[in-house]
This record gives C-alpha cells, sequence and structure tokens, in this order.
C-alpha cells in the first residue's frame, strides 16, 4: 500500500513508522516542480479548482484504499480530500503535541516548540 504525501516537508521517522502501522510500505513524494507549486499557493486566486488539477493528475495512479496525507492551504486541503475521497483513496492529516520550553538566553527568555508527531486521523 502506498502513501502519496500532499505534504509541505519531509515525513519524520515517527510519521514513517505510524503510517507503516498502517500497511503502508511505499511513501510517492510530489516531484520538485509540483511541491513548489504546492507549498505556494497563490492567495489571490478566487477559485482553487484550476489549481488542483496537476495535483489531481499526481494521483492518477493512486489505488482505491492507498493513502493520501493532505496538508496544505484550507482551501486546496477540502478539494484534494473531496477528490480523494471520490476516487476511493483514504485523506489523512498528521497530528501532533506541542512542547514548548522556555530557554534563558543572556538577558531575555526565548520560547521554543518542539511538535511531536502522534498519529495520522482520517479526513
Amino acid at each position: 500500500m502506498k502513501m502519496y504525501l500532499l505534504f509541505s516537508h519531509k515525513l519524520t521517522d515517527a510519521q514513517i513508522e505510524d503510517a507503516k502501522k498502517l500497511g503502508v510500505d511505499e511513501f510517492v513524494y510530489l516531484p520538485a516542480d509540483l511541491q513548489r507549486k504546492f507549498s505556494n499557493v497563490p492567495p489571490e486566486l478566487e477559485s482553487i479548482k484550476e489549481y488542483a488539477k496537476d495535483f489531481e493528475k499526481f494521483l492518477e495512479n493512486a489505488k482505491s484504499g492507498d493513502y493520501v496525507l493532505i496538508q496544505v492551504d484550507f482551501g486546496l486541503t477540502c478539494h484534494m480530500v473531496n477528490f480523494s475521497k471520490s476516487k476511493g483513496l483514504i485523506p489523512v492529516y498528521a497530528t501532533t503535541k506541542r512542547i514548548s520550553k522556555d530557554v534563558k538566553k543572556d538577558s531575555k527568555v526565548v520560547k521554543i516548540s518542539e511538535f511531536e508527531h502522534i498519529r495520522f486521523r482520517k479526513y
């Protein structure tokens, strides 16, 4: 089973292990040109429909039951979740726990936040 990644960064080791628990044995990243497009959704667009076509095409080879990790601009996320479901794919997103620490640096206190992957959740 594959997991297609409509996601802005590389998976962490914890995310890879969690996906394997779902039965995923292959990860399909966006090609570099699509990754740039995915990570830079223009806020000026009135509709996301035309913009999403390249990402729909990216999922052409996905088989029913494959997972799609989708986390991006809200409008594109909604569109791609609906598209994925219409093709029998399983759209998911990553949940995290924020761990904040206050660290004294010179005469200032700096807040550092770490995000720990907890699980994938179905849309």
